[in-house]
């Protein structure tokens, strides 16, 4: 007589998964699968904090307790490095951000016969669910969804609008993208939204890149406490208090070191921070390829006193060389989901011998791992990061010497 299966893990792309492997969704680890295929709640299975759980394709894992989250971002990269052969030394407590934490967020809207729909995509398809509520972004984010919802059944366009909102010093950023302003009072429309709300700034974007069309004041973001510019669209890791676990991690790590190479350094979210930690006696190397972010760091590089040095390259293409990189105590690498092949080839060919890898992907993290350990590099400590909240994004930040 057959009996029932217990849920032991989620997959990747947060099924619940049986021992023998048979995968079901919305299970956790404790649950049971009756022989009739119905579920049986296990201890760590709880009810959804948002009513649009199960439509909404934000969040894959709110049925699940901080104890299964946590399971769940700490066995994702263990399993990455394991996959690729690479022994852990110290594996660090899991970061999970906190409810209503995310400072940006990607929204989508589309006018309709009777207003307008605003929110996320549905899981696995491309209707919009029409968000009343978001648990995981900042208040003064989700304060906008109402007011945004009408504007575009107002002004809104005939075909589909992007809508990205970020926090920064002076506010909430919105760019509108495939938002034609047909004539003035289009552009009164927007003129008049940004101020009614108090943006801190307003960009369209009608395909030829994102136009500011209100911005009362430069809108900076402080990184270190040093305001640096934002530019539209520019990189920010999505909450505040795993930006802080990273970069304290990132400066424990690189504790005396003198000259660090920050590379793929955005605006300079970990070179402002490397420099400050230094108290004067490190330099940092920030090296990125996006033009934008490049000369926003590098402004900012005025007020470091030369601890911080700007260089505008693609290290994609044209990666530091290993005769480059040997001039460097420690590199520091937080490269997009692609990961960082050609510079890892030419880090394992340098004489480097400490590395912090932050990577918003473990699988392209442990294949450039690999290329690490091959080289003679062990990975020291590995912090897992959820700061994508009941989500399936994991994130990390990592050490490696020789």
């Amino acid at each position: 007589m057959s009996s029932a299966r217990e849920i032991v893990r989620i997959a990747a792309k947060g099924d619940g998964v049986t021992e023998n492997g048979e995968h079901f969704a919305r299970a956790v680890p404790g649950d049971l699968i009756e022989t009739d295929a119905t579920l049986s709640r296990g201890p760590h299975h709880i009810d959804p904090v948002c009513r649009h759980f199960g439509i909404c394709g934000g969040c894959q894992l709110q049925h699940g307790d901080d104890t299964v989250l946590r399971r769940f971002v700490r066995e994702r990269v263990v399993n990455a490095a394991e996959g690729q052969g690479l022994k852990i030394g110290e594996l660090l407590d899991e970061h999970l951000s906190p409810t209503h934490s995310r400072r940006r967020a990607g929204l989508h809207a589309l006018r309709v016969k009777d207003g307008a729909v605003l929110g996320f995509k549905e899981a696995g398809a491309h209707r919009l669910v029409n968000l009343s509520e978001c648990p995981v972004l900042a208040p003064q984010l989700v304060d906008l969804i109402d007011p945004l919802r009408e504007f575009v059944a107002n002004h809104g366009p005939k075909g589909n609008v992007d809508l990205a909102l970020t926090q920064c010093d002076q506010g909430i950023d919105l760019g509108l993208t495939h938002f034609p302003l047909d004539g003035l009072s289009a552009i009164e429309a927007v003129l008049d939204f940004a101020q009614t709300h108090g943006l801190a700034r307003l960009t369209v974007d009608q395909g030829y890149g994102p136009e500011t069309q209100w911005e009362p004041e430069p809108a900076t973001v402080t990184l270190s406490a040093l305001p640096v510019s934002l530019p539209p669209g520019a990189f920010l890791q999505a909450t505040p208090d795993a930006e802080a676990r990273m970069i304290a991690d990132a400066a424990e790590w690189l504790g005396g070191a003198r000259i660090v190479a920050d590379l793929f350094s955005g605006l300079g979210t970990f070179a402002f921070a490397l420099a400050r930690a230094g108290k004067g006696d490190r330099k940092v190397l920030a090296a990125e390829a996006d033009q934008a972010a490049h000369l926003a760091c590098k402004a900012a590089t005025a007020r470091t006193g030369g601890s911080v040095i700007a260089l505008h390259r693609d290290l994609f293409r044209n990666p530091l060389q290993a005769s480059e990189l040997g001039r460097f105590d420690a590199a520091l690498l937080d490269p997009p989901r692609a990961g960082a092949k050609a510079q890892i080839a030419q880090i394992a060919a340098s004489s480097l011998s400490r590395v912090v890898y932050v990577s918003c992907n473990p699988s392209s993290w442990a294949r450039d791992g690999a290329v690490l350990a091959e080289a003679g590099f062990k990975l020291k400590r590995l912090r897992p990061v959820g700061q994508f909240r009941w989500s399936t994004h994991v994130e990390l930040a990592s050490l490696f010497e020789r």
